[in-house]
C-alpha cells in the first residue's frame, strides 16, 4: 500500500490531478492494475485514501505535541502547536500543495471532519492543562486559535512565500496568537 500512496503522491506531484490515473499509479507503483481497482476503484477513492493517511498522521502529531504540552504555559503550547503543524506541513512542501490542490475534486467532509475532532479534542485538553491562565470558555478560545493558526500556514502556501517571509509571519502569528491569550485569559 506504502508504494501506491508514494506513486500517486509522485504523480499528483508532476503532473496534478487531471493526468492522474490508477494505471498510471499501478505502473508506477510496480503493481497490477487488476490490484489497484481492488483497493481502488478509480482515482477518486485513491485520493480520498491518500488524504484520509496524511490527515490522520497530521492528527497523530499534533495529538502527541498537545500531550506532550499538557501542564505547560500557554505560550508554550501555542509555540508547539504552530511549530508541529508548520513542520509537518513543510516537511514534503510539494506533497502538501498537491495535496491542497487535490481535494477540490473530493467530497472531503468525513476526512476534515474526522481530522477536527481529533485535532479539537487534542488542543482543548491541552489548554484546559494550562499551567498559567484560565479560560471561561475554552472550547471558543481553541476554535479561534486553530482557525487562525491552521488558515495562516495554508494561506502561505497557497502565496507560495519563501522560507525567511514564512518565518516571519509565523513568528508574528505566535505574537498574535499570545497577545490574544492574554487578552481573554481570566485567570493568571
Amino acid at each position: 500500500m506504502d508504494a501506491i500512496f508514494e506513486a500517486t503522491i509522485q504523480l499528483l506531484v508532476t503532473d496534478g490531478i487531471h493526468r492522474l490515473t490508477t494505471t498510471r499509479v499501478a505502473e508506477r507503483a510496480g503493481v497490477s492494475v487488476g490490484t489497484m481497482y481492488q483497493y481502488f476503484p478509480h482515482k477518486e477513492s485513491l485520493v480520498y485514501a491518500l488524504n484520509e493517511r496524511y490527515l490522520a498522521a497530521l492528527a497523530d502529531r499534533i495529538e502527541i505535541t498537545c500531550h506532550n504540552q499538557r501542564g505547560a504555559t500557554v505560550s508554550a503550547m501555542t509555540e508547539a502547536l504552530i511549530t508541529t503543524y508548520w513542520q509537518a506541513k513543510t516537511e514534503r512542501i510539494e506533497v502538501t500543495k498537491a495535496l491542497y490542490r487535490s481535494v477540490a475534486e473530493l467530497d472531503n467532509q468525513p476526512l476534515i471532519n474526522t481530522f477536527a475532532s481529533r485535532v479539537n479534542r487534542a488542543t482543548m485538553a491541552m489548554f484546559e492543562s494550562a499551567s498559567d491562565m484560565k479560560f471561561q470558555d475554552v472550547s471558543n478560545v481553541n476554535l479561534t486559535l486553530i482557525t487562525v493558526i491552521f488558515g495562516t500556514v495554508r494561506n502561505l502556501f497557497e502565496q507560495d512565500l519563501t522560507a525567511a517571509r514564512s518565518g516571519t509571519v509565523l513568528r508574528q502569528l505566535l505574537i498574535m496568537c499570545n497577545a490574544y491569550l492574554e487578552t481573554i485569559s481570566t485567570v493568571e
